[in-house]
């Protein structure tokens, strides 16, 4: 028995957001070294500020300054930090009570090491060099008790000469006025995946220009890309049958918006297409033809790419199929 395959992934997009009238205010503050709370209804003041008041639901007033110093209310010690956290070395991730505030906010703390933290430790912020209107600004805390970190060549403060020159460079997203009004947070996940027997099957099977589902033995039902089990029956589905590489399509929608690295150029369409004597549709490129001439119903064969696996599947040039083949796959 083959033993099931295993790969890398990575998953890689650019998160962008608007930041809305209180948010904007606290992330522009930031790119000045001030941070930001808002008063509640309750007396309370809240830091990082809320956007809308928890118990009026009314957006803030005013927003006040709080800390910059502040007292650790909890932590919790970080041995091997992970690629894209705010330090290398090992540090502590803390709820930080900045003075003036009622609330904690979340940030990493370079305590120096696991002893040296505790609760009630009062830290102050360790400002970034180059700041852009974003939590980052606050390259971390650190105790107050000790000296100040020394300034080198990722924490030396640029002269107010520089500052103004790299001003716009360093806006950050939507800072055109001087207010930070956007923020783009690339995210980033790298996972391992391991395919179930069926899978591995079926994706051995692509390699020979095969296309493998499974039948459930109760209902009959043929699912393609194997599921290993039958939803419908929850039992194992353990019979192999091959598929043809011809279909039907039975909805699709038109992609008209691009994105960094797309490797085919919108307009283009994405469609659900039922493999002939499979019980459900799975998703695929149409190519081949102008996006309006895509319809439900279209007969559609694949295409096969030279390192085997379906490149997308284009008409076949076949009379459409009546919508009563495919109304209970739709």
């Amino acid at each position: 028995m083959s033993l099931p395959l295993r790969a890398p992934l990575e998953i890689e997009f650019d998160y962008t957001r608007s930041l809305g009238p209180v948010l904007s205010q606290f992330m522009t503050a930031l790119a000045d070294r001030r941070i930001l709370g808002a008063r509640g209804a309750d007396g309370r003041v809240h830091a990082p500020p809320f956007e809308y008041d928890p118990v009026t639901a009314d957006p803030p007033g005013d927003l006040v300054a709080v800390g910059p110093e502040g007292t650790v209310v909890s932590w919790s010690w970080m041995p091997e930090p992970l690629a894209g956290q705010p330090l290398a070395e090992p540090f502590a991730w803390a709820l930080i009570r900045l003075d003036g505030a009622d609330t904690a906010m979340l940030h990493a703390v370079d305590g120096g090491s696991a002893a040296g933290m505790r609760t009630g430790m009062r830290v102050r912020p360790r400002w970034a060099a180059h700041r852009t209107g974003s939590i980052r600004d606050i390259a971390c805390f650190e105790p107050c008790d000790g000296p100040a970190a020394a300034a080198g060549p990722d924490r030396a403060e640029p002269s107010s000469a520089g500052r103004e020159a790299g001003a716009g460079r360093e806006a950050g997203a939507g800072r055109e006025t001087g207010a930070v009004t956007g923020t783009v947070t690339p995210v980033r996940l790298r996972y391992v995946h391991t395919a179930s027997p069926g899978e591995s099957a079926y994706l051995r099977g692509l390699a020979d220009r095969k296309l493998l589902g499974q039948r459930c033995g109760v209902c009959g039902q043929v699912y393609v890309p194997p599921r290993g089990t039958c939803p419908a029956d929850g039992v194992p589905t353990r019979e192999e049958v091959e598929l043809p590489d011809t279909g039907t399509v039975t909805t699709f929608c038109v992609v008209n918006v691009g994105y960094p690295g797309q490797r085919v150029t919108p307009p283009y369409v994405a469609a659900a297409v039922l493999l002939d004597g499979a019980d459900i549709a799975f998703q695929h490129l149409i190519l081949g033809c102008e996006p309006g001439e895509v319809r439900m119903g279209l007969r559609v064969r694949a295409v096969w790419n030279d390192s085997g696996g379906i490149s997308h599947f284009a008409p076949a040039g076949e009379p459409d199929a009546p919508y009563e083949t495919y109304a209970r796959s739709l």
